[in-house]
């Protein structure tokens, strides 16, 4: 990124003088007037812009290859523990979801699971429903609303 403040940036922005650090840290300006003739201005003007942009070079090697650590910190991938603990995460959640679904399961009476997978899981209708099971429609749909019922109360448990 580029730096505005720094030695080659004033000095490099500054058309009109050689700027330059002084020995107590403070900026000074070199301007023509400092000089006997434009051409040993112009001389050292140039001099000072390539030796600064040298400097600028070498001391930003190092960080032309990175990113900073802030973000770094904001794209930073998983450790090696997320990834020696994730399939043994996945397993124990899978564990966990099969061993609801067994709870659900068997909080259900067999036509409510059945009708329930039926209806919500595979897209029929109570009509369908009714006319698979040989069963007039307003019994599946007491079924669904009973087995509907059930899940709320197991939801509010869990």
């Amino acid at each position: 990124m580029f730096d505005s403040k720094s030695d080659y940036a004033l000095n490099k922005l500054d058309q009109d003088a050689i700027v330059c650090k002084s020995a107590t840290g403070v900026h000074i300006r070199l301007t023509r007037e400092d000089f006997d003739s434009e051409e040993e201005f112009q001389y050292w003007k140039e001099w000072s812009d390539c030796d600064y942009h040298n400097t600028d070079k070498v001391g930003r090697s190092f960080y032309d290859h990175c990113i900073a650590l802030n973000e770094a910190l904001d794209s930073a991938g998983l450790s090696i523990e997320d990834v020696l603990m994730a399939p043994l995460l996945q397993t124990e959640e899978n564990d966990q979801r099969a061993s609801r679904a067994r709870m659900v399961r068997s909080a259900l009476t067999e036509k409510q699971y059945r009708r329930l997978h039926m209806y919500y899981l595979q897209g029929m209708t109570e009509a369908e429903i009714a006319d698979l099971e040989g069963v007039g429609q307003q019994r599946v749909s007491k079924s669904l609303i009973s087995g509907i019922a059930v899940l709320k109360n197991f939801i509010k448990i869990f």
